[in-house]
């Protein structure tokens, strides 16, 4: 019956998430250029609260929780699991304090209305997955920013979404590029839960009533061994994921 259910309300949520993404597209410009960064950031900001709001239409409620003092005034790595998409919208408005910036494959970057504006103007970077080289060096880019301007660089080290909520292994080298190249940063790993099933049955229909949580651990210092952190960092990620059970 759910699924059934789905199939009416999906077409609401695109025609409301589709409108979103038209409608901020012209306000991230004019914030850009009115106000430059900070004017992008505020409107991103408000843009990804509105996409949220869009996947209440399917029921889909947001659980964040942080019981630990994070510092605006210097560089932060968060690391986390991927389930889907629309994990990102949470991560932007819940850490926008921390200027949240991404690596995300090249494809995103043209084509999409606000995601593709944000992506190439808002301080994220873009890596071509089938050249190796050429994705570290955007990467170490995205190091040397956040530790330039303290901001925040969000990396998902598995490399790709799990379709059922199953954590896969860490691809440490994007990981430990940043490390490398933002040495004063704050490792924050987060799990994220349940965002899989907003995509259970593929692009269409929508999954219902998702509770998508997000739960940060202590944060991590970038000192010692790094094999050790990564290994330090991808435990605390995988001790928070259930979704799966």
């Amino acid at each position: 019956m759910s699924k059934v259910l789905s199939y009416v309300i999906t077409p609401i949520f695109f025609l409301a998430f589709g409108l979103c993404l038209a409608i901020f597209h012209p306000l991230q410009w004019l914030g850009l250029k009115l106000f430059g960064y900070i004017g992008l950031k505020r409107v991103v900001s408000v843009l990804n609260w509105s996409l949220m709001r869009c996947t209440n239409i399917l029921g889909t409620t947001y659980r964040f929780t942080n019981p630990y003092t994070i510092p605006e005034n210097r560089p932060l790595i968060v690391v986390t699991n991927h389930q889907s998409m629309y994990d990102i919208p949470p991560l932007i408005w819940y850490m926008r304090k921390h200027h949240p910036k991404f690596v995300s494959k090249k494809e995103l970057g043209k084509g999409i209305p606000s995601v593709s504006f944000n992506l190439v103007h808002g301080g994220s970077v873009l890596i071509d997955r089938k050249d190796a080289k050429a994705s570290l060096m955007e990467i170490a880019k995205l190091g040397s920013y956040i530790e330039k301007h303290n901001r925040t660089a969000v990396i998902f080290p598995e490399g790709t979404r799990s379709r059922d909520g199953h954590p896969k292994p860490f691809k440490p080298m994007g990981l430990k590029m940043l490390l490398k190249k933002a040495p004063s940063a704050l490792i924050v790993p987060i799990s994220i839960n349940n965002s899989w099933k907003l995509v259970r049955y593929g692009k269409f229909p929508m999954g219902l009533g998702a509770k998508v949580s997000f739960d940060v651990h202590e944060p991590i210092e970038n000192k010692g061994n790094i094999d050790e952190l990564i290994a330090k960092t991808e435990a605390a990620v995988v001790s928070g994921i259930n979704s799966f059970k």
